[in-house]
């Protein structure tokens, strides 16, 4: 059964650890999740974005997915199933669809009054359902047409105003972008997150955009008050470079290594021990049901 992210985040916050939340592209890639966070008993938010939606044919599908696995497989650890950056039109889909957790990212909204409106009317909507809702205040930074930004810093005042409508985790621009991170890029801002957290009390932040944040600056922003972490391209690299490394070596061409099952299992197992890395790294091991 899956079950929605608020208990696992906020016993996150209490216990100083922080929880993967893993982008899904595929059945197999759920699959893999779900092996490493039973492996080492450790709660999962298995997320979609939109496009990845689209490629899997819909909301619908990616949930019932990720609910077939954790039934099949006898996943005994929380699993929350996550919309991640949803507009305020994915939300009403997601939630349709049997999402447990909402992500109504408002950020980019012509004004922050109407990232307000809406986050109060998710959260009135979905706290009815049962279901756990991330708003998110100050743009989270990333690569577009090849300028890379070094990612904003998030208003604590705003942060705060977004706190007070009851949301139940937080994602705040504390100079974190999306994708692969430029050598020249500025680093968490931990006095911002500070300030953010010093407004918000106990409520769980997050921290986007985790691929390629050096571990130790990772494990200082969950002692601050982070407690949920994205993950989506680290997994797509290792996952990439493996499936890479098989076709190189020629194994492709061995046997019936043609065979999607065999010539993309690297892969997966990439992704496997990445993920248990990442659940280690963040101290979620063995908080199955903490």
């Amino acid at each position: 059964m899956l079950v929605n992210a608020t208990a696992m985040l906020q016993a996150a916050v209490k216990g100083h650890y922080g929880i993967a939340a893993f982008n899904t592209n595929d059945l197999e890639w759920t699959r893999s999740i779900l092996l490493a966070a039973e492996e080492l008993q450790s709660p999962v938010i298995i997320q979609c974005t939109r496009g990845a939606a689209n490629w899997q044919q819909g909301f619908k599908v990616v949930k019932d997915v990720v609910e077939d696995l954790v039934d099949y497989m006898k996943i005994t650890v929380p699993v929350a199933m996550h919309l991640d950056h949803g507009t305020y039109e994915d939300c009403f889909e997601a939630i349709d669809a049997g999402f447990t957790s909402i992500m109504y990212d408002g950020s980019h909204e012509p004004t922050f009054e109407i990232n307000m409106e809406r986050t109060a009317e998710i959260v009135k909507l979905c706290h009815s359902k049962g279901i756990s809702v991330e708003a998110e205040v100050g743009g989270i930074g990333g690569v577009e047409d090849g300028v890379a930004s070094n990612g904003e810093l998030a208003d604590p005042q705003e942060c705060k105003a977004i706190a007070d409508l009851g949301v139940d985790f937080l994602a705040c621009g504390i100079g974190n972008i999306h994708g692969l991170y430029p050598a020249d890029w500025a680093g968490l801002s931990m006095d911002r997150l500070a300030e953010i957290k010093a407004l918000t009390g106990d409520l769980p932040l997050v921290l986007h955009g985790g691929t390629g944040i050096p571990t130790a600056m990772v494990q200082e922003a969950i002692t601050n008050g982070v407690a949920k972490i994205n993950v989506n391209t680290d997994l797509q690299v290792v996952m990439a470079r493996a499936t890479r490394e098989f076709i190189e070596s020629g194994k492709d061409l061995e046997g019936k290594n043609y065979d999607p099952r065999k010539l993309l299992k690297p892969g997966f197992d990439a992704i496997v021990k990445r993920a248990k890395e990442l659940i280690v790294d963040f101290g979620s091991d063995g908080k199955g049901w903490a």
